[in-house]
């Protein structure tokens, strides 16, 4: 997978790419670029065909995931149930815990000092993902920070450290512009469009590039058909499709009952895109009766200098209701967050 692009199935590549170079936001494009993502995250839907249970693209983001929990989890699962044969892993390629620790060392910290990399969010500890943070703090040495707790001198970025002003020299990036936007109050001592001395891990416009952006090029075997909103084709039945705009995180602003009336209500309808409805099987047995179903996020890290991602570990969502993610899923029991094993 070449910067996202070269392997989208039967796409047409040129207007892949032509809409990728404008898929950043007026007014959110960052400075220094990267040549590629640094992380990649890919969910897959599981349905029923028949007898067997079969991938569905649900969606891409150029984005991190739990990287470091998810390497943690299993540890804690082994301890709980031993009877899990050691055969049984969640990574991939048979990559062993210090080669995972050394891709995401070379990916996040890469020639820095821990002390001179953050993993930034807006005021991490209020975060569904902070074990994660912990985790990665756990593993790698470096600290969570809010984007309020940063010093801005020139072009170069600092913090706090033990009482002493430490450079930041690159940002593990996991903060979203969608919930930067909808935080007016904090009082940010930069901006992100500013020309700095950092390198972002991942670089902020790769969110936008690869993302609900690529839905509507992929055609393979495991996708289901997606358009934008303006290019909705007239045969299709709008009944089948769930409408979701293109710059939200977390299930936000998803509609799974759109009509044509809604469509052209749209202010930005090229903004939204209409994909065909997974129907997902229902079958993780629980021990309350119903059984859950399921997503599978296969989960990718890119360090700087290498040619090509490598696929490092995975990421299971279970759910109850009609969508994925713990806000959809409040009154409910066994949802949530796991990992799935295979035969090594």
């Amino acid at each position: 997978m070449a910067c996202g692009f070269s392997d989208f199935g039967d796409a047409d590549f040129s207007n892949t790419a032509r809409h990728a170079a404008s898929a950043v936001p007026n007014g959110l494009e960052v400075p220094n670029e990267s040549a590629h993502p640094n992380f990649l995250v890919v969910d897959f839907g599981i349905w029923a065909e028949g007898d067997r249970f079969v991938p569905r693209l649900i969606e891409l983001q150029a984005f991190p995931s739990l990287f470091g929990f998810q390497l943690l989890v299993l540890h804690c699962m082994r301890q709980a149930y031993p009877v899990i044969p050691r055969n049984w892993t969640s990574s991939f390629g048979g990559i062993k815990d210090e080669v995972y620790l050394d891709l995401l060392q070379r990916t996040i910290i890469a020639d820095s000092g821990p002390d001179n990399v953050v993993l930034l969010e807006i005021e991490p500890e209020r975060q569904k993902t902070r074990v994660d943070f912990a985790a990665t703090e756990r593993l790698l040495g470096i600290r969570p920070l809010c984007v309020t707790q940063i010093k801005k001198r020139g072009r170069e970025l600092l913090y706090n450290r033990a009482g002493r002003e430490v450079r930041i020299e690159r940002i593990y990036n996991r903060v979203i512009f969608d919930e930067l936007i909808r935080r007016p109050d904090l009082n940010l001592p930069f901006r992100f469009q500013d020309d700095l001395d950092v390198t972002w891990v991942g670089h902020p416009n790769w969110y936008f590039r690869i993302s609900k952006h690529s839905l509507p090029f992929l055609k393979t075997e495991h996708t289901t058909p997606a358009f934008f909103a303006d290019q909705f084709p007239a045969r299709e039945k709008i009944d089948n499709y769930v409408l979701k705009p293109l710059y939200s995180f977390a299930g936000h602003g998803v509609d799974m009952e759109p009509t044509h009336e809604k469509i052209n209500a749209l202010k930005n309808p090229h903004e939204w895109i209409l994909q065909q409805k997974i129907d997902y099987a229902a079958f993780v047995p629980t021990v309350e009766g119903p059984k859950s179903k399921a997503e599978i996020r296969m989960m990718f890290v890119w360090p700087e200098n290498d040619r090509d991602p490598t696929l490092v570990n995975n990421l299971v969502r279970m759910s109850q209701g009609k969508m994925m993610g713990v806000d959809f899923n409040i009154d409910k029991t066994w949802v949530g967050a796991s990992i799935a094993l295979h035969q090594a």
